[in-house]
């Protein structure tokens, strides 16, 4: 492939029964990563969730374990915002038929990485540059 022929919009060109698969999972892992968000949030909706404060009582020890839960809670919450931001970007590029393809590279990232990781956007050899660099 020639550098001319290389475009900001490479098109994926994975064969459809497998991006059937994949959405599958994802669709899957959306709808399980909604509710247990909704667990954290006061509105009960994944989108701007936000966790609550709990109250255990009014002791100093009561106080501790409720700042000690809540912080772990934001912790949870943040990591499974993130994995939901990323399924759904996920889904948007199947949608477009850009999935599958190294967004460093633009070189088709491999089928049984994305089936290991669906939300993968980097080949294997990507990643393994981008991880020795830190």
């Amino acid at each position: 492939m020639s550098k001319n022929t290389v475009t900001t919009s490479i098109k994926s060109n994975l064969p459809k029964d497998f991006l059937e698969v994949i959405k599958e999972k994802l669709l899957g892992d959306k709808a399980r990563l909604e509710k247990e968000l909704a667990k954290f949030a006061k509105k009960g909706t994944a989108e701007g969730a936000e966790s609550t404060f709990p109250d255990y009582g009014d002791t100093e020890e009561d106080n501790a374990h409720e700042v000690a839960d809540y912080e772990a809670n934001l912790s949870i919450e943040s990591d499974l915002a993130k994995s939901l931001r990323d399924v759904k970007s996920t889904l948007k590029k199947i949608e477009a038929n850009e999935y599958g393809i190294c967004k460093y590279c633009h070189k088709p990232i491999e089928q049984k990485r994305l089936l290991a990781r669906p939300t993968s956007s980097a080949c294997v050899e990507c990643k393994k540059a981008i991880i020795q660099e830190v």
